[in-house]
């Protein structure tokens, strides 16, 4: 007859571990081009941030912060005010080019998402609002979209 203990350890099945977030080098490249992008205050904000998500042990396995926009032309503006009006797709912008935190240099504006252990990226409203608290944390100058009032939430976007 078997005791406790070891009928309880003779059911555990083997622990699958979910693979950690990996960016390539390009990918890195191209995330540390995007951050030179910005205003110092909100580089240092996004990078101490990046630090203290991929040091926690659960949130990194949920997916890896990445840099999806810094700075942007005023026309790459205008395109992205042109969706959800005059072209397909849901709107995602309120402001035209040459009106918006992401159309200086350095930008006053970055928007983030989340690279998945799939190689798949999300706009998780979850993810992103813990990301906001530690940007948040951080750097109290840092506003988050996903607290901008009324009823467009912006929740990629931080700025100072």
């Amino acid at each position: 007859m078997e005791t406790g203990l070891s009928s309880t350890v003779a059911s555990l099945a083997p622990v699958k571990l979910r693979p950690v977030p990996k960016l390539s080098d390009v990918q890195q490249r191209i995330q540390a081009a995007r951050l030179g992008q910005a205003v110092p205050s909100l580089a240092a904000a996004y990078s101490q941030a990046l630090a203290r998500w991929m040091g926690d042990p659960v949130l990194r396995l949920a997916g890896v912060p990445i840099l999806t926009d810094c700075y942007r032309s005023p026309e790459r503006q205008n395109e992205l005010f042109a969706q959800g009006r005059s072209k397909p797709g849901p709107v995602v912008t309120y402001k035209r080019g040459g009106k918006s935190k992401h159309n200086l240099l350095p930008a006053r504006a970055l928007d983030v998402a989340f690279l998945l252990a799939d190689g798949e990226v999300s706009w998780s409203g979850l993810l992103l609002s813990k990301f906001a608290r530690l940007m948040k944390a951080a750097d109290a100058r840092v506003h988050w979209g996903g607290d901008f009032p009324g009823d467009f939430k912006d929740r990629p976007h931080f700025e100072v």
